[in-house]
């Protein structure tokens, strides 16, 4: 829960990687196959590590944990040119280009501050159409004698907006970025990267799951008005692969019979979109297209080791269809994955999202993607052959 406000503010200082763009699947891709020439494998695991630091810190990290045969200094300046390269492919994380169009449009002074140099955040940005505008100033480690966790870059991003420190809202992703927040006396939102790490971000005024959940009026800024009975529009995403057996808990312990899709081959869609609640549409490849709410994500009060991606089909049906091919136009976002003091309160919510979803899907906004040729392919090459 968000503690109860302190005070308004007047301006949003942002973090870039991790934040607004998903800069650590690209990282990640980059170091899975420079470790490999050393007979290493990057796990994942050590992210944990190196979310928040400064290109060089995190190389120490990195040449530290997997022991490797080179100093941090070479080892960036290798991995340097092919990073670079992919540059282009990191994506916005979900609700980025909303909210810098939100506050921008309401005339909120933005700045970014980011531990990564100067050159190379305006490089990162110059790939989103209308970005760079977006902002009145742009702090870079390079411009100052120390990185986050120190306070000194986002006291900087103040002085250039021309504001207090105390009327600036920071926005960031790593613990040594809401550690420099906190210490410039600014108001700060979490929205932790690393899954699984929100408890460590207590000192953060407000821990959010990810853009999408931020509520600036709880700030004193202008609220958002996109969202349509209970739901919010997102641009529509696709994933398919066939129905898998879950962990037995739908249909036995919540009575909901899901229609799991296998997290593998989807890691890269996962690491995409924040754990949550969505919904859409679903095709199965012998039967029709049907309305359907989703849960991605750890599901905190079963503590799955890994995503999952569990669709509920509202549907009746009387058999079970393992193996089919599941096909599914995902809509809209309806709220984040949160814990449940007991099973009857999680069974209640998931049965109001139901209603919500359901509700929705009868929006024409919503409707005209029953017809998605995604999800009746599957149908025709299925008849085609029979």
């Amino acid at each position: 829960m968000a503690k109860p406000l302190k005070k308004l503010v007047s301006c949003v200082i942002l973090d870039l990687d991790g934040t607004l763009l998903n800069t650590d699947g690209v990282v990640s891709e980059v170091l899975k196959g420079f470790l490999a020439k050393y007979g290493k494998q990057w796990d994942g695991r050590e992210a944990q590590r190196i979310v928040g630091k400064t290109p060089l810190e995190a190389a120490a990290a990195v040449v530290e944990e997997y022991g490797l045969p080179c100093g941090k200094e070479e080892f960036l300046a290798e991995l340097h040119p092919v990073f670079y390269a992919q540059l282009c492919n990191i994506k916005p994380l979900p609700g980025a280009s909303r909210l810098l169009k939100h506050l921008s449009g309401h005339g909120v002074p933005m700045a970014l501050a980011s531990n990564s140099p100067r050159g190379s955040i305006e490089s990162k940005i110059s790939y989103h159409q209308g970005w760079k505008d977006y902002f009145s100033a742009i702090v870079g480690g390079d411009e100052v004698t120390a990185g986050k966790p120190s306070p000194e870059i986002f006291l900087e991003a103040a002085k250039r907006l021309n504001r207090e420190p105390s009327s600036c809202l920071v926005i960031e992703d790593s613990m040594p970025g809401v550690t420099a927040g906190k210490a410039a006396g600014m108001e700060v939102v979490a929205v932790p990267s690393v899954p699984k790490q929100a408890h460590l971000y207590t000192s953060a005024e407000e821990v959010i799951n990810s853009l999408l959940d931020l509520q600036p009026e709880k700030w004193g800024l202008p609220p958002f008005q996109d969202w349509i009975e209970g739901t919010l529009p997102t641009e529509p995403w696709y994933i398919s692969g066939p129905v898998i057996k879950g962990f037995g808990r739908g249909s036995k312990v919540l009575g909901i019979p899901t229609a799991n899709l296998s997290p593998k081959g989807h890691s890269s869609l996962l690491s995409e979109h924040p754990s949550g609640v969505y919904f859409g549409w679903a095709g199965l490849s012998t039967r029709g297209v049907y309305k359907m709410v989703m849960s991605i994500g750890w599901n905190p009060y079963f503590n799955n080791a890994e995503k999952t991606i569990e669709p509920w089909l509202l549907r009746e049906f009387t058999e079970d269809f393992y193996g089919e091919e599941l096909r599914l136009v995902i809509v809209g976002y309806l709220r984040p994955e949160v814990n449940f003091p007991s099973l009857e309160s999680l069974i209640a919510k998931i049965h109001e999202d139901k209603r919500i979803a359901e509700r929705a899907l009868d929006l024409p906004l919503y409707s005209k993607h029953k017809d998605d040729p995604y999800l009746s392919s599957s149908l025709h090459s299925e008849s085609n052959h029979s």
